[in-house]
């Protein structure tokens, strides 16, 4: 092998390799583990303290006051209650994945009355339930509202640390016998590469891909009872996720996003004053003319495109003509 041969091979070698390295992803990036995730919870509360921009007279604020005064050992002789002082509201909040008892989350109120403001007011303890109607929090406490202006929106706010977890999120990673992971985007081919890559690194065929977004491990003896480990492993793998080829518009905002995949063949548009012509060397005399060779890609399109002038609108109705031919090799989708 000559020398110059040696070095044009090496300098290929390491364009690769540097292209593959700027390209690739995190598996934690681009995958979920099943079972880990955020749980949704949602509770009825009572906020008070309003300086009379609560609910007023209604059949449920006043059947959840008299239910709070009885709670307290207070005795109400009539079943009606009416104040602007207080209001009725939905809590919402997200309990993380592995969440432990006494820690603290975020929530968000909102009102469901004719309350016109939740400035100044305090929650009351409110329990905060799952979907299978199990509490799992509890939520009190005063309200931040983001907006105090006229025309702010002041009926929804939020508590910093406003509930507690009452309940621990029970799951047993680390003496599981398989996991699975679910890749965000669903593809073949990154599905693949994700096995080959994984296997590599755990020395043996422990993965598998059940389907373009599945991936099942079984836990290596190396790792057994250390589950957590093996997931940190994992999870810190580094591939190159395939996608397809595409171009997302924004007809409102004009903006394009294209992937690098995206090529055109031969194809020739006239828009107004301008004419588009790929695949063909020949200019027009008059026209403002864009000329390209066969099989770039849409960005190359676009920068010859913008050195003409063309506005956003028009280069948006020139991708949807190219596709509309059969012309734009990807998918085009307008939002």
């Amino acid at each position: 092998m000559s020398n110059l041969f040696k070095i044009i091979f090496l300098s290929v070698f390491f364009f690769l390799v540097a292209y593959e390295a700027a390209n690739a992803a995190r598996l934690k990036d681009i995958a979920s583990v099943r079972g880990v995730r955020e749980n949704q919870l949602i509770g009825y509360g009572i906020v008070v303290g309003l300086k009379g921009t609560g609910d007023g007279k209604n059949e449920y604020m006043s059947k959840s006051m008299v239910r709070m005064f009885d709670k307290l050992g207070m005795k109400l002789d009539s079943p009606e209650f009416a104040s602007k002082n207080v209001a009725a509201v939905i809590i919402t909040g997200t309990m993380p994945a592995f969440g432990k008892a006494g820690n603290p989350i975020d929530v968000t109120v909102s009102a469901v009355g004719d309350a016109s403001s939740l400035q100044g007011g305090t929650l009351l303890q409110a329990p905060l339930r799952a979907a299978n109607e199990q509490v799992y929090a509890v939520a009190q406490g005063n309200l931040v509202i983001g907006s105090d202006g006229k025309d702010g929106h002041l009926t929804s706010g939020r508590i910093p640390n406003g509930a507690i977890i009452e309940r621990d999120m029970t799951a047993d990673f680390a003496t599981r016998k398989m996991y699975r992971l679910t890749l965000i985007n669903p593809d073949f081919t990154t599905a693949a590469r994700a096995v080959l890559t994984i296997n590599k690194e755990l020395g043996g065929y422990y993965a598998s891909a059940k389907d373009a977004g599945t991936i099942d491990i079984i836990t290596p003896f190396a790792y057994e009872n250390r589950g957590v480990e093996l997931l940190a492993t994992i999870e810190a793998i580094e591939i190159n996720p395939d996608m397809k080829a595409r171009v997302v518009v924004n007809e409102k905002t004009g903006t394009i996003v294209i992937g690098e995949k995206v090529k055109i063949s031969k194809v020739a548009i006239s828009h107004g004053a301008l004419s588009v012509k790929v695949g063909d060397g020949k200019k027009g005399a008059e026209e403002k003319v864009a000329v390209l060779e066969s099989g770039v890609s849409v960005g190359e399109l676009v920068q010859a495109l913008n050195k003409l002038g063309v506005t956003p609108k028009d280069l948006i109705t020139i991708l949807q003509s190219i596709k509309s031919a059969g012309a734009l090799h990807g998918e085009l989708e307008v939002l």
